[in-house]
């Protein structure tokens, strides 16, 4: 699937796994937000060890959290969340009531989405589904979620 924007704001899972996303899914001119830049943040200290999955090397994954974190800042300069953000939030949580869903499970997307509206950019995410109710505010791109490794 080749994309038909030039611009667009990346969604935090496009960011986590981007590595494996065909870059011709992907905008030219590819923004973050600082919202994804936060979650990326919290993402290494979310790591815990489990005895029941086997092979799960908790530093390992702490390791390759750290590494999709430093490449996020060093490529990106996040955009804000801002007053004009927090403005257009309320229309997206309204968006998403309407469409009989709850807003306070996805408060992370909802910013993302409200960032990108303010923006006038497209979202592009693996996970199209989280943004249901937006249709009219916002354009969301799929993008394919690659095959989790075996």
């Amino acid at each position: 699937m080749t994309v038909d924007h030039a611009r667009g704001l990346l969604d935090t899972n496009i960011m986590i796994l981007r590595k494996q996303i065909d870059p011709e899914e992907l905008p030219a001119e590819m923004a973050i937000s600082a919202i994804t830049l936060a979650e990326l943040s919290a993402g290494p200290h979310e790591v815990r060890g489990n005895d029941e999955q086997r092979g799960y090397d908790e530093h390992a994954e702490r390791a390759r959290r750290l590494d999709v974190l430093q490449r996020a800042e060093n490529e990106f300069d996040p955009i804000p969340f801002d007053a004009e953000a927090a403005r257009i939030y309320g229309r997206v949580c309204a968006a998403i009531v309407s469409a009989g869903r709850k807003p306070r499970r996805r408060v992370a997307d909802l910013m993302i989405a409200a960032i990108a509206v303010a923006e006038d950019l497209p979202l592009f995410t693996t996970n199209p589904d989280d943004f249901t109710g937006l249709e009219k505010l916002l354009t969301v791109v799929p993008v394919t979620r690659p095959a989790p490794p075996r």
